[in-house]
């Protein structure tokens, strides 16, 4: 095992295990909390580095990037579960829902309808989550907290699909404390359990609010290159 082999599974055993602390501390089962190890700008080599010492749950920003690093990855490594966490292009769906297990970016109504076309169409069906822009920030991705209710309700109704649970990416400037919560109301609310939220920052604090994915990158596999 390489020096950057240690490196990965050092940092991934420390992140798991502070998962699994502040699981027990908010008193939940450690099991309950995904470990989502985001794989953005992060070589094949590396990624199985994390393979290698048993990480099988993995994100992926750009449906372009994962394409060409995943379909070989996964040939390998049937057992692997890849998320998107990244904005979902319309013309991208057919690539998206052929690659990934779960999308966690659903945020309009023509995502809904193209994904629920593609489902259909292909017979895959990966599992959903609704992006929620807790921040309400007009320059990222995700449906209005007031219109959360409607937006599912929508997905649900009018193009048949199943919703797993809620995304969201607290504003960077702010308590991302108040965010978690709110999507945890929200998320409640509608009869949701799944709940993705928390990243190398701040995931102890999202599993305090219920989180069932985090989002862990730079912890596992260090700075991205840009």
């Amino acid at each position: 095992m390489s020096t950057s082999d240690v490196e990965v599974s050092t940092r991934l055993r420390l992140v798991q295990e502070e998962i699994a602390l502040a699981a027990e501390a908010a008193g939940r089962d450690p099991d309950s909390v995904k470990l989502v190890a985001v794989t953005k700008t992060v070589a094949q080599a590396v990624i199985e580095q994390a393979i290698g010492v048993g990480q099988r749950c993995f994100g992926e920003n750009r449906v372009q990037e994962a394409h060409a690093k995943w379909p070989a990855l996964k040939e390998r490594h049937p057992d692997i579960e890849l998320h998107l966490i990244g904005p979902l292009q319309s013309n991208k769906v057919r690539e998206a829902v052929a690659l990934f297990d779960v999308i966690e970016s659903l945020d309009r109504p023509k995502l809904a309808r193209a994904l629920a076309e593609e489902m259909a169409h292909s017979g895959k069906c990966p599992r959903l989550l609704v992006q929620v822009n807790t921040g309400e920030e007009p320059q990222k991705a995700g449906v209005l907290p007031v219109e959360a209710d409607a937006f599912v309700a929508l997905c649900r109704d009018t193009f048949g699909l199943t919703i797993e649970g809620l995304m969201c990416i607290p504003p960077f400037e702010e308590e991302p404390a108040m965010h978690f919560a709110l999507l945890a109301k929200i998320a409640e609310r509608l009869g949701l359990k799944g709940l993705s939220m928390g990243m190398s920052g701040d995931f102890a604090r999202a599993i305090a609010f219920g989180a069932t994915y985090v989002r862990v990158g730079t912890a596992i596999f260090g700075a991205r290159v840009i």
